[in-house]
């Protein structure tokens, strides 16, 4: 409610009884004095009257103008402070753009400096749980296997800690992102109808009661899943979602790179016909085990294997079915050669070689001599017709027979040679 200001008011109090003081002289003295002066005072009590109205309607256009005038000033300050707040509103939206910004930016310089897959997905999900700095939150990464198409759990974190989680491949929540490749925000998982929570939780013995889980993609090329989850309610709001979407954006384009790198330099180290690794790379891997070996008393074994008669497949059956050999050969190699630190690569043409360290040499001619068996064992199958493939085999050992690399190579291709010598299908060691 506007209130008259009191100077106003005693002012107006003021003036009448200035006026009042003459009346009341003039009484006294027809009272006293002279009755006729009655007349004078019915003539200053109608000038009074007069003056008294005139000051009036002056003090009611006064107030009313003073009216106006506050309620106008009322006005311009509930404007300036509507304006003040929203002005704080801007500034704390703008501050909290530029807190985004800066995260983004920090999460983009950092997978800017990561070439392969593993470097991306770990850097990935370090700057995720930085940016949710929550012991109770986990952190989950998801990427499709790129022939099977199925969800695959490429790591879990929780704080920051790494943790392991028994459901590789996803539950109803990642199913539900993976159907719709839509963000995925749960502030209650008891009060959303779209999940059975009791049939989620049997399956995992995590508690979950709230989630924020988003899609990498590239254009229409779904990569994988980032989700964040809490046994906790109301842990994540839409901005969290917004703001994690945008981070899977910059991840999608990330991991693609990683990907084509990771494609790229398997191409450059791999044959393309067998998958077995290619002889540059093999004298790599020679150079790294012999530093190895030089530190220990730990030997290392070499063998060079070569398919017999191998132009006769071409000759008769063409080169198609030369092929369908080495490529056949190559896969009973790699079943046959699985224990961890076995190296097998593609030498050249139709000769193959395997790297088996921490084995003796008689162990190592055992080998060599149980996989001639298995590879003679075997049938493949040429434009319908049943044959079989046999191999020489060299062995040389380091140090025991050779001291470098390249005297390693020679003397396993000098017990090739001598195998070939003595009518193929042979292994010979030095």
């Amino acid at each position: 409610m506007i209130k008259i200001p009191k100077k106003l008011l005693s002012n107006s109090f003021f003036l009448l009884s200035i006026s009042l003081i003459p009346l009341i002289g003039f009484f006294i003295y027809a009272l006293f004095i002279d009755s006729q002066f009655y007349i004078y005072i019915f003539a200053a009590l109608l000038v009074s009257i007069i003056g008294a109205l005139i000051l009036n309607k002056k003090f009611q256009l006064n107030q009313s103008s003073l009216l106006l005038h506050i309620q106008d000033t009322n006005e311009k300050i509930n404007l300036f402070e509507d304006e003040k707040i929203h002005e704080q509103e801007a500034l704390k939206s703008f501050k909290q753009k530029i807190i985004i910004s800066s995260k983004l930016k920090d999460i983009t310089e950092k997978l800017s400096l990561c070439l392969t897959l593993e470097d991306t997905a770990k850097a990935l999900t370090t700057s995720v749980s930085e940016v949710f700095p929550r012991d109770d939150v986990t952190m989950i990464f998801y990427l499709f296997h790129g022939k099977t198409g199925e969800l695959g759990l490429k790591s879990s974190q929780k704080g920051q800690m790494k943790i392991n989680l028994k459901n590789k491949k996803g539950d109803e929540f990642d199913r539900w992102v993976v159907k719709t490749m839509q963000g995925l925000l749960i502030e209650n998982v008891k009060s959303d109808y779209r999940f059975d929570i009791d049939q989620i939780t049997t399956r995992d013995a995590r508690t979950i009661n709230s989630l924020i889980s988003v899609p990498m993609c590239i254009g229409t090329k779904a990569l994988g899943i980032i989700r964040l989850d809490s046994p906790h309610p109301q842990k994540f709001s839409a901005q969290d979602l917004r703001f994690l979407t945008t981070v899977a954006d910059i991840g999608a384009v990330a991991i693609e790179n990683a990907q084509l790198y990771d494609r790229l330099e398997n191409l450059a180290i791999r044959d393309s016909l067998t998958g077995l690794f290619l002889r540059r790379y093999l004298m790599e891997r020679i150079a790294e085990e012999m530093n190895r070996r030089k530190k220990g008393a730990d030997q290392l074994g070499f063998l060079i294997i070569d398919i017999d008669y191998f132009k006769k497949y071409n000759d008769q059956f063409g080169h198609v079915a030369g092929d369908i050999v080495l490529k056949t050969l190559g896969k009973v190699m790699l079943d046959f050669f699985n224990e961890p630190g076995h190296f097998v690569c593609r030498y050249g043409g139709e000769e193959f070689c395997v790297l088996i360290p921490h084995t003796s040499k008689s162990k190592v001619l055992k080998m060599a001599q149980n996989f001639r068996e298995h590879v003679a064992s075997q049938t493949i199958n040429l434009r319908r017709k049943k044959t079989q493939v046999t191999v020489s085999i060299g062995v040389a050992c380091y140090p025991q027979d050779a001291e470098g690399k390249d005297t390693l190579i020679l003397k396993a291709d000098q017990a090739l040679y001598r195998a070939k010598e003595k009518g193929r299908n042979q292994v010979c060691g030095n």
